[in-house]
């Protein structure tokens, strides 16, 4: 009996050291996505709490407590007290997972282009699309609950389909999680355009002066810096979730990390990557601070009339190019209609007749050349990129992807741009594959 004891009594305690261990994380998580999804979507902190950070997977999180302020704009979680952590929103900037973030108390809502608007058309076959759009938003999985909360239709450059979940509408922002990437891509594709910048870059950051100078542009871009970084979200102590949730500065964390292979020899999907490309936007843009916060609305927001769209920073001010960019579902289209046009919005270039060549240039060392620069080119198997259907869509189809079957697909051959935002918990519960299928044939 003593010796049983003295295990349990063990168990227990190594059960709340991990506890301990863990807590600042899902601190960190819930309150950013309840901060963001209250004080950036407008969405009720109730609704949030049940749906979205409690089901599924996430059930893990229930015990953590949240605590939100209306006056101050922000969101304390904590579990039983251990691990705590704020978030705070800021107008024109968003939420920051921080409660003393660096930069202003806000950015001015100051626009010089008219908002979006799309030309509304039918699709070729109106009953074909209906049943598209009601298979988007069916639940076939009782146990893989799809929530898909919006789908927006482009066929060149007009709106022809659009539906919302209870709850969501045109006007709602929702989060892009790694679709974030993507529109870094555009920002540096502005700054190369402008020649601030080059691909072919290298020594990017002062404090690499081992192997790691010989880094440049271009292997960030591609996700072959060779650089250690552990993209696994099942474990809350791996290297994305303490960046993202964790830390004050994910750009720095990143910074940090060695070289565990030869630079350009193996492609590995990075989240670390993107910060670290966002800390070279900031560093390219300059002081003040102002100044890089406000870059995407200036040089890219604005003259596509998003209005709608944030760019939230960390707690040090950089971008979170990874992870948090919050826009319209007709926003991220008019985003991805951006490509499709080869970077031409209305009158004016944002960046170079060249740019979305080169970001739709097959990374040799991606599996099968599925990715590009920031951007995927083929869907990863657990999108449906194996399946019947994925062998329908053209080859020049292109697609920004992200957590929770966030996407957004390309195809310049069929004038198609297509948007789903959701929440699937279980990735594969979404088959991105047959939705775009669907799609082709009822445009």
């Amino acid at each position: 009996m003593t010796t049983l004891l003295a295990v349990l009594l063990l168990a227990a305690v190594a059960a709340t050291a991990y506890a301990l261990r863990i807590a600042p994380v899902g601190s960190g998580y819930k309150a950013k996505v309840v901060c963001s999804a209250v004080f950036v979507c407008g969405r009720d902190p109730e609704e949030v709490a049940r749906l979205d950070v409690s089901a599924d997977s996430y059930a893990i999180l229930r015990p953590f407590r949240v605590s939100v302020d209306h006056e101050r704009r922000s969101v304390t979680a904590s579990l039983f007290g251990a691990g705590a952590k704020t978030a705070v929103f800021r107008p024109g900037i968003g939420t920051t997972l921080s409660a003393s973030p660096a930069g202003p108390a806000s950015l001015p809502e100051e626009w010089t282009r008219p908002p979006l608007s799309f030309v509304e058309k039918k699709p070729r076959d109106p009953a074909l699309m209906s049943r598209a759009l009601d298979s988007a938003f069916a639940e076939p999985f009782p146990n893989k609950r799809r929530r898909t909360r919006a789908v927006v239709v482009l066929k060149d450059g007009a709106l022809v389909a659009e539906r919302y979940a209870p709850g969501f509408s045109a006007e709602r922002r929702m989060p892009g999680w790694s679709m974030s990437k993507s529109v870094v891509n555009a920002l540096i594709g502005i700054l190369v355009g402008q020649g601030a910048l080059s691909t072919h870059k290298k020594a990017l950051f002062p404090e690499w002066t081992d192997g790691r100078a010989d880094i440049t542009l271009d292997d960030l871009l591609r996700m072959r810096s060779g650089l250690v970084f552990q993209e696994v979200y099942e474990d809350p102590l791996k290297d994305v979730t303490q960046m993202l949730f964790n830390r004050e500065n994910a750009a720095a964390y990143a910074a940090a990390k060695p070289l565990g292979a030869p630079i350009g020899s193996a492609w590995s999907y990075s989240s670390g990557t993107t910060n670290l490309i966002c800390r070279l936007i900031r560093e390219t843009i300059g002081e003040p601070l102002e100044r890089s916060l406000s870059f995407p609305k200036r040089a890219l927001f604005d003259p596509l009339g998003l209005r709608g769209a944030l760019f939230e920073p960390d707690g040090s001010g950089t971008l979170v190019g990874s992870s948090f960019v919050f826009a319209t579902a007709r926003e991220w289209a008019r985003f991805g209609q951006l490509y499709l046009d080869d970077g031409i919005a209305g009158d004016a270039r944002l960046f170079g007749q060249d740019w979305v060549r080169y970001t739709t240039t097959p990374t040799p060392q991606s599996p099968d050349g599925r990715y590009g620069a920031h951007w995927w080119l083929k869907l990863p198997e657990i999108f449906g990129g194996k399946t019947a259907a994925a062998a329908k869509i053209p080859p020049d189809a292109f697609y920004a992807l992200g957590h929770e079957g966030q996407t957004i697909t390309v195809i310049p051959s069929r004038g198609l741009v297509a948007v789903r935002l959701g929440l699937s918990i279980v990735l594969d519960a979404w088959d991105q594959a047959a939705f775009v299928a669907d799609l082709l044939e009822a445009i």
